[in-house]
């Protein structure tokens, strides 16, 4: 990753699950790379995570304008590529007020809080219980 000081680096964080994202965002000419490999090979080029993880671009056409370095660790492809979304968001919204306003409207400012539920002692899952015997 080759960021120099004279071109504008963006900075935002995005979270899913366990998932953690970090995405700079800088001017370019449309590259991703996720954890130093081009994005579409590590989100195995499966279409809907990479559509998924570019959306926020899409939506303000800037698609071929911005080059994308994320670091993500933790959870699956599916939080990781949400992940990834969220934390593009944030970094466009340093670029214009406009994008922040824009991409709340389409809902991509929203962090999906949704995780999993913890076990309890006394049950087998985090709701699932024991047989139950009357007698």
């Amino acid at each position: 990753m080759s960021l120099t000081d004279t071109q504008p680096v963006y900075f935002g964080i995005g979270r899913r699950k366990t998932s953690v994202a970090k995405v700079i965002v800088v001017p370019g000419n449309g590259v991703m790379l996720v954890n130093h490999k081009p994005g579409a090979s590590y989100l195995q080029f499966n279409s809907e995570y990479i559509n998924a993880s570019k959306a926020p671009l899409t939506a303000l056409g800037l698609e071929n304008t911005y080059d994308i370095h994320v670091i993500t660790h933790g959870g699956g492809l599916r939080g990781q590529a949400d992940a990834i979304k969220l934390g593009l968001t944030r970094a466009l919204c340093y670029i214009s007020s406009d994008n922040k306003s824009y991409l709340k409207s389409l809902g991509y400012l929203t962090r999906d809080y949704r995780a999993k539920e913890r076990k309890k002692y006394g049950l087998k899952k985090a709701r699932k219980a024991p047989q139950f015997s009357k007698r």
